[in-house]
């Protein structure tokens, strides 16, 4: 699988389950084996397939346990990771602990980012690019994309 794209509103029912959009069902494999949701760098949740969990599980298991900040990091970073399913209906359900975190009430924003789906409260989302600036964009794709010894 080369990666996810799109960006699509969903909404959480009483027991915090949400229909996973049809854009991202179709963008996955037949046979989707159970998905890994953790927290995210921000407060959002990331959900990986096992395809993209798997190499960065690995990964992790490699790093020096016996650096702190890698102990520190590895407890922060698989702090509430779950494995969920699609039932039935396609919906998936949220662990409460996981909802808390990310502050998802109802209203929710699913978009790709690569080899995962972050899951953010629809206005946080909203919030997250009213305060960012076309120009603060152009300025970080510079940094990002053409790397901090380019010229100018």
């Amino acid at each position: 699988m080369a990666g996810f794209i799109g960006e699509y509103e969903a909404r959480l029912d009483a027991k915090g389950r949400f229909l996973l959009p049809s854009g991202f069902r179709k963008q996955m494999p037949e046979t989707v084996a159970p998905f890994v949701l953790n927290r995210g760098f921000e407060k959002c949740l990331s959900l990986y397939t096992e395809e993209s969990w798997g190499p960065l599980f690995e990964k992790l298991s490699q790093l020096n346990d016996f650096d702190p900040k890698v102990r520190q990091f590895k407890r922060y970073f698989l702090n509430g990771a779950t494995q969920v399913e699609l039932d039935t209906a396609g919906r998936i359900l949220l662990p409460k602990n996981l909802m808390e975190y990310a502050g998802l009430e109802k209203d929710i924003v699913l978009v790709s980012a690569i080899d995962k789906i972050e899951i953010w409260d629809k206005e946080k989302y909203q919030e997250f690019f009213d305060n960012f600036s076309p120009e603060s964009f152009s300025d970080l794709a510079h940094v990002v994309m053409a790397g901090k010894n380019s010229q100018e």
